[in-house]
This record gives structure tokens, C-alpha cells and sequence, in this order.
């Protein structure tokens, strides 16, 4: 997975805000997630743009490429290279800290152009209910010493690689086991938010330097 590339551009009306001593810093950025052919890929969006549908995020398919999201079950979505679009609905969303997997039939890259969301981020970990989601940054690292997921009592947590790799968080020694995941930029993951844990909320207060 290639590392996030990024280059600050400073807002409109610079200088009545430098007077001000006021800025408004965007970074955007890329990042590519390479995908071997018909190898099924737990993917994740992590840089905002005003529309994060199927539609605008992989407009070009490839062909027959199929994307399935989770609810409580799969929603499969699959991409019509004759009509250039996504059945049954190019709307569907992949927003930043949600996740999906991702199947091409042919080897192909996946680019995410975007802006990096900054400030106070909430993502919903819904108590009792198994779900994908993902930082909604681009940042790789441990999933709680480094992006800051709360763990409690018995959360799991399953990565996806041709097979399933599960971690649970033991709060008698404060650890994840067999070891804390590491999440690449662009990767998501299942996560069950054990029920009657207090944090149903991954908090984020996030800004870069």
C-alpha cells in the first residue's frame, strides 16, 4: 500500500485572514491500494471528497468489479463496463471510517484522491453489533496506541487477508491478544464492540502538523 502523499494549500482570501492572524489549512492527498486479481480486499476511503459514492470513487470499474458492504448481512454492488456504472446503485456510500470489501477480477489499482478530515472525528461502534469501519484518516499504526481506537473488555476485532485474523482485548492486562492489530492506510476491518461497554463512539481529535 503506497503511503499517503499530501500538499497543503492554504484557503482562499489569505491575506485578509493573515491580517487576522487567522489560517485555514486543507491538505489533500492520494493514496493506492493494489489488488491482485480476484483476491477479495477489506478496503477503506480515507480522504473526504464532496461525493463518496461508488459512482464518483471508482467511476472506471474495472469491469465486473464488485464491492460488498455490510449491514448486519452483505449488499453486493457491481460494476456494468457497458453502461459505465455501478448495479444496482452507484449512490451507495463509502465514507471515511466506514469500509467495505472489495473484488476485481483483474489486477488493477485503487486511487483515493481527497481532502484529510481534521478536528473532532466521531465514528460509531454500536454496542453488541458486528460492523467495518476504519480510521477516517490516512494513518497507519497500531489500532489503539496509535489511532487511538477505545478497546474495552472482550471487543474483537477481524482483518481480512484470504483468511480471517481475530484479536480480542483483554482488559485484566490491558492488551490486545495475541498482539495489537496493525491497520495500513486504506485498510478496514470488522469490529464488535463488546455489549455493555461503555464507548460506543471512536473519538479522533486529529490535525496535521
Amino acid at each position: 500500500m503506497k503511503a499517503l502523499v499530501c500538499a497543503a494549500a492554504l484557503a482562499a482570501g489569505l491575506a485578509t485572514a493573515a491580517a487576522q492572524n487567522v489560517y485555514s489549512l486543507n491538505v489533500v492527498g492520494y493514496y493506492n491500494i493494489p489488488l491482485a486479481a480476484n483476491a477479495k480486499v477489506m478496503i477503506a476511503n480515507q480522504l473526504n471528497t464532496t461525493n463518496n459514492t461508488l459512482a464518483a470513487l471508482f467511476p472506471d470499474g474495472p469491469a465486473l468489479a464488485t464491492v460488498f458492504k455490510y449491514g448486519g448481512g452483505f449488499t453486493s454492488y457491481t460494476f456494468d463496463d457497458l453502461d459505465m456504472e455501478w448495479l444496482p446503485d452507484g449512490n451507495a456510500t463509502l465514507n471515511p471510517g466506514e469500509g467495505a470489501f472489495f473484488l476485481s477480477p483483474v489486477a488493477t489499482t485503487l486511487t483515493f484522491v481527497g481532502e484529510v478530515l481534521q478536528g473532532n472525528l466521531q465514528n460509531t461502534l454500536p454496542l453488541g453489533q458486528k460492523v467495518i469501519r476504519s480510521s477516517m484518516v490516512p494513518q497507519a499504526g497500531l489500532i489503539t496506541t496509535d489511532l487511538g481506537l477505545p478497546a474495552e473488555a472482550l471487543d474483537s476485532l477481524f482483518t481480512y487477508a484470504g483468511g480471517y485474523s481475530s484479536y480480542i482485548f483483554d482488559d485484566l492486562d490491558m492488551e490486545w491478544l495475541p498482539s495489537e492489530p496493525n491497520i495500513a492506510v486504506g485498510q478496514s476491518f470488522f469490529y464488535i464492540k463488546a455489549a455493555g461497554n461503555a464507548s460506543s463512539t471512536w473519538t479522533r481529535n486529529f490535525t496535521v502538523q
